[in-house]
């Protein structure tokens, strides 16, 4: 066990909820320490846990309840926290027999299990490191993370990763297992477990080595590695301590205020390997012993819904992507609905809104924010008051109802979009609709969220309240509000990027202000809004810094058909934007179609156009199709600030982007430097003289 020199390290063997002393507040090498950043009061004060220390006391307290649900042959499989806990520590005893060493790492790749989330655990409970892959990793790029996380044990889901993994296992000198969790192993290549096998190894060993482990684990020591998603050069790994999840999952758990533990439920569907769904699916159910129902492996591809309709989740976490999904499922059902269905669909919408509204102005009241012009304070003061108005009521018995209900959202009580930017205008639909949707924004080297809003005291264009015990502040700003680039600091921050000295030192400074390299600014309620990021942003041949999100969600909202956006402009005398159309997927690869979207091909019909997949529009430059677009970036340049930040030329890519094409990460955000690149003949036509 390492620890400062001169220090007697026997008196630090009092079990996993120890602070080992240490002099900094980042740390780059494994084995190493932090100082935690601990505050006087309040929840920055609260004493640190470790995640083994997190186990123990929710098995103490809710030994029976549901932990983990896994659909199987057509019946959910549940598991209680005590058998959860139990499964973790027989699988630690097989990491450990199978040769994993302190401070090394365990990587894990797959979707989303029970097998995941105890692989996680025991890897933690057994003195290494949990560091998730993306399933959607090319060998060489899950290469670079067993290798410099040093990684003794690869756990992963089913052959399709195993013959990865073989297929670079002669280059991981560390490499000691590979243990596969689904499906039959085809082969006995030695050193390749089954899950069976591994618990039936580790149920076979004795305590004594894991419990005498679990007494040298610390608090500010690393338990996870997080590698960030890589969209410029490799991925790297981000080094967060126990202290740093736990807390998180801490300040999380305090804002939302109304966890029930035993009662609320979630569903885990977003990839593991991203901090958003760790700190969430993995840790803020830990801290309120909340049942984690798992998705199938192909519910991004459209079986989610069906998941969300038999569990009734009570609190829901998506990206963009799967809310602008049922944005779409939504319309398309509205607009096969006769006149009667559409009329009351837009009275009760209206309702929803009024309703809406008047709460979230209310809430916000004391922060001095200004009502809408449209809106009278005796009507603010009604709704407020009597925030079941008839009209209301009525609008969700007939409507609003019915819709939660067709999402499998009836239950759900906390709707949350985070990694990427949804349009305050989707955020809108749903408004009206009785489901507010909040923001939250974080990164992975502040171990997931920042800032978190809970309705009603949210912006539809914000991205959250700061979270209690956390400090924020704005570079390059006279004003403590900003804007400017926003610095966070507090216990969430991580350590270090691993065995990465310099870049660290580049994202924590001196002072301990983690650089996000996001702008933004805040309100008088305390309310972050991001405005741009510092490496997105585009300067023009004029000197002019232009964030791109504002400018492409502008055309988006005119544009309801069109799938991303993505400007073009950097050192350019004039902006310009690529563009694509909503198509439908391959729901077996994932691989974007050719044929257009259902209500993308009613749109292109209203125009006039016989066109029904993207290629024929791009090959004839469809002029109804063109036209219409032309005219929806005309309407979004009304907005723009000055005529340099005005759309001037545009064009219809001959695909829409996936993760499989490589423009989208995994979590869907888009990979600008992978689009720049591939469509660089495009970009050069838009700048010939």
């Amino acid at each position: 066990m390492q620890v400062p020199n001169g220090i007697d390290h026997q008196k630090y063997l009092n079990g996993p909820d120890q602070v080992i002393p240490a002099d900094n507040y980042i740390c780059c090498s494994p084995g190493g320490y932090v100082k935690l950043r601990m505050g006087s009061r309040g929840v920055a004060a609260e004493p640190p846990i470790s995640v083994p220390g997190l186990l123990n006391r929710t098995v103490a307290r809710y030994p029976n309840a549901t932990a983990l649900a896994t659909k199987k042959d057509g019946k959910w499989q549940k598991i209680t926290y005590k058998q959860y806990q139990d499964r973790v520590r027989t699988i630690a005893k097989g990491f450990l027999k199978l040769g994993l060493e302190r401070f090394h790492s365990v990587c894990i790749l797959g979707f989303n299990s029970e097998e995941w989330y105890i692989a996680d655990l025991a890897a933690i409970h057994a003195g290494g490191y949990a560091a998730g892959i993306y399933t959607t990793n090319s060998a060489e790029a899950c290469f670079h993370c067993l290798d410099t996380s040093r990684a003794n044990i690869c756990v992963l889901q089913d052959k399709k990763q195993l013959d990865k993994i073989l297929s670079i296992q002669s280059r991981l000198k560390h490499l000691k297992a590979i243990i596969q969790w689904d499906g039959k192993l085809e082969t006995s290549i030695p050193g390749v477990y089954s899950w069976e096998q591994v618990m039936e190894i580790g149920s076979k060993e004795p305590d004594t080595q894991l419990d005498n482990v679990l007494k040298t684990i610390s608090v500010n020591e690393c338990c996870t590695l997080v590698y960030t998603s890589g969209t410029v050069g490799q991925p790297k790994a981000v080094m967060l301590s126990h202290d740093n999840l736990t807390w998180d999952a801490l300040i999380i758990s305090e804002r939302c205020g109304d966890l029930k533990p035993t009662i609320d439920c979630l569903i885990s569907f977003l990839p593991l390997s991203h901090v958003a769904a760790q700190v969430v699916d993995i840790y803020t159910t830990l801290y309120n012993a909340v049942a984690v129902y798992f998705a199938q492996p192909d519910a991004l591809k459209g079986s989610l819904v069906e998941t969300l309709k038999e569990v009734r989740p009570t609190r829901f976490l998506a990206v963009p992507r799967v809310w602008e999904k049922m944005y779409e499922k939504i319309m398309a059902v509205g607009a096969s609905s006769g006149c009667v269905k559409r009329s009351i669909a837009a009275w009760a919408k209206e309702k929803g809104t009024q309703h809406h509204t008047a709460r979230i102005n209310g809430a916000m009241s004391a922060g001095m924010i200004g009502l809408p012009i449209d809106f009278t304070l005796s009507e603010m003061i009604k709704y407020w008051q009597d925030g079941t108005s008839l009209g209301y009521k009525l609008a969700k018995s007939l409507v609003f109802n019915k819709v939660s209900a067709n999402l499998g959202l009836d239950r759900c009580t906390t709707f949350v979009t985070a990694a990427a930017p949804l349009s305050p205008d989707i955020k809108k639909f749903f408004l009206s609709l009785d489901i507010p949707i909040m923001d939250a924004f974080g990164m992975s080297e502040a171990s997931g969220a920042h800032s978190l809003s809970i309705y009603p005291k949210f912006k539809l264009d914000s991205s959250g309240e700061i979270l209690d015990g956390t400090e924020t502040k704005f570079d390059g700003s006279t004003s403590i509000n900003g804007p400017g680039e926003i610095f966070m600091r507090g216990r969430h921050v991580f350590m270090g990027y691993l065995n990465d000295e310099e870049k660290t030192k580049a994202t924590i400074d001196d002072e301990g202000w983690l650089h996000s390299g996001d702008v933004g600014r805040l309100d008088s309620n305390n309310l972050l809004y991001i405005t741009g990021r510092i490496k997105e942003l585009l300067i023009t041949a004029g000197g002019e810094n232009i964030a791109p999100i504002l400018i492409e969600q502008a055309v988006q909202a005119e544009l309801l058909h069109v799938g991303y956006a993505v400007l073009v402009g950097d050192r350019r005398k004039f902006l310009s934007i690529l563009l694509t159309l909503k198509c439908k997927v391959d729901s077996n690869t994932g691989d974007t179609l050719d044929e257009l979207e259902t209500e993308t091909k009613k749109w292109v019909a209203s125009l006039g156009s016989q066109a029904t997949t993207i290629s024929e529009i791009v090959r004839t430059k469809d002029p109804a199709v063109y036209k219409a677009i032309e005219e929806g970036i005309a309407r979004a340049n009304k907005h723009a600030i000055s005529n340099a930040q005005k759309v001037q030329k545009f064009a219809i890519l001959p695909a829409d982007f996936s993760m499989n094409s490589g423009e989208l990460g995994p979590t869907l955000k888009i990979k600008r430097n992978v689009v720049y690149e591939k469509y660089k003949d495009i970009i050069e036509e838009f700048y010939k003289e």
